[in-house]
């Protein structure tokens, strides 16, 4: 390598391991913890390439990102950052940083890619994105589950590697792969969506293949495809060239289980899994659940004009509510209420009557009269941990209590819909295709019949 580095980070480690693998490199090096001493540099004329943390004790990297191209037209800005969110990588490609590397970094990645951002100098302006993701893109979340998904998210961009993408319906699996295509160096090429449908014919391949071109081909819900597809998807991907689009697969499958089962085949599992990517589900990020509902309110009033925020109680409740249907159920419960609450402030008792959790005013079968379902849970949990007489109960009391409460919960609900599971994934708040696997995986004895009500 051959031209001098700016590097700002005021971490001193950082500072010095890069300056000695940049000048064993050959480059000449100038190192500080100052964003305002950087940008001397940068209006002095010096630096062929800068190096840049985001948040410094005199300012952010990012948004000083304007002022250096202002400044230094064609100076190109590599961003590492300890914040590790999905926004931020969004920033970085919205203010034109040559690239984005969250930390902790791998350093042999971070000098191949100065290498190039010396040689190429700058990338020409960069393409105008798709679509404004900040809009659609609810990857908002700063718990440690997010910020490993978004580290991983970050280094594959623009790895040529195969993803495969899986989580329960509504974690955003499909927001995933079109943020990891709208940031990639594909983002001005297709962005394809196919289904099993699409490799059936003689054509069916040929026409995929014709319509992504270099972009990217997601198959959505992989699992669900039967022997056939599978085997036209092996015999794709056998036969697609290097100037091919990036594969990219979605599923909410247990892929090992299925794989156990031989229903799903090994050869294409190596194929569509080149790098791994699992999206918790909300219950598991519940300290997100805040952030998620004042991004999906925010957005709501900018679509609708009207503001509206959740009451402390509300909150609380949201906060506690399981969410089978994750963020999309979240969403569009939120939204939901964004239309039909009375007052600026949202109530509990909204939110109850939103997800159809009105108390009833006669009393449960076996249970107290005026009794809430969370306390008659709480009840028969606190009964069963007591049975152990002060031991712990055995381990796995979170998947059991889970399933004693799913069994019950999918007949009645089966049952009350007359066994319409159309009707059934919609009154429970999750996806079609959710409900069928738990049907499958608890064994639910489904009768369909007429029901009058």
């Amino acid at each position: 390598m051959d031209g001098t580095v700016l590097v700002a980070d005021d971490d001193r480690t950082i500072r010095t391991v890069l300056t000695q693998a940049l000048t064993r490199a050959g480059c000449k090096v100038h190192a500080t913890s100052s964003l305002m001493t950087l940008m001397r540099w940068v209006e002095e004329g010096k630096g062929d390439l800068v190096i840049s943390d985001v948040i410094m004790p005199d300012g952010n990297g990012l948004q000083a990102l304007p002022q250096i191209s202002r400044l230094r037209p064609g100076l190109p800005v590599i961003v590492i950052s300890a914040q590790n969110t999905i926004m931020t990588a969004i920033q970085a490609a919205e203010a034109e940083a040559f690239d984005y590397l969250p930390k902790p970094f791998d350093l042999p990645d971070l000098m191949k890619r100065s290498a190039r951002a010396l040689e190429q100098k700058r990338v020409a302006a960069r393409p105008a994105q798709p679509r404004e993701a900040t809009e659609d893109l609810p990857l908002v979340g700063r718990t440690p589950a997010m910020q490993a998904l978004y580290r991983l998210v970050a280094r594959v961009m623009n790895v040529d590697l195969a993803v495969l993408i899986t989580g329960e319906s509504g974690t955003g699996k499909s927001l995933i792969a079109r943020a990891i295509h709208d940031f990639s160096d594909r983002r001005s090429q297709p962005f394809v969506v196919a289904t099993a449908a699409d490799l059936a014919g003689l054509d069916g391949i040929s026409n995929l293949l014709s319509r992504a071109r270099g972009g990217s081909l997601v198959f959505d819900e992989v699992t669900d495809f039967d022997e056939d597809a599978q085997a036209r998807l092996v015999r794709m991907l056998d036969v697609m060239g290097d100037q091919g689009p990036r594969i990219m697969a979605t599923s909410q499958a247990d892929l090992s289980a299925r794989l156990e089962a031989g229903q799903f085949r090994k050869d294409l599992y190596y194929r569509i899994a080149g790098v791994a990517l699992a999206v918790p589900p909300l219950r598991e990020r519940v300290d997100d659940i805040p952030l998620l509902a004042e991004h999906v309110l925010a957005r709501a009033e900018r679509d609708l004009g009207t503001a509206r925020r959740l009451s402390a109680e509300a909150l609380a409740f949201v906060r506690a509510h399981p969410w089978p249907g994750n963020v999309r159920q979240l969403e569009n419960t939120l939204r939901r209420l964004m239309a039909t609450a009375t007052e600026p402030e949202i109530s509990r008792a909204e939110v109850e009557a939103a997800l159809g959790q009105v108390q009833a005013s006669a009393a449960p079968r076996g249970g107290i009269e005026g009794e809430k379902l969370s306390q008659s849970v709480a009840r028969h949990l606190q009964r069963y941990f007591d049975l152990h007489g002060g031991q712990l109960p055995p381990p796995g009391v979170y998947d059991r209590v889970l399933r004693e409460m799913e069994v019950p919960l999918i007949e009645i609900a089966l049952d009350a819909t007359g066994g319409n599971q159309a009707k059934c994934a919609d009154l429970l708040g999750i996806n079609r295709n959710t409900l069928r696997k738990k049907i499958t995986d608890l064994d639910i004895r489904v009768t369909r019949r007429r029901k009058l009500m």
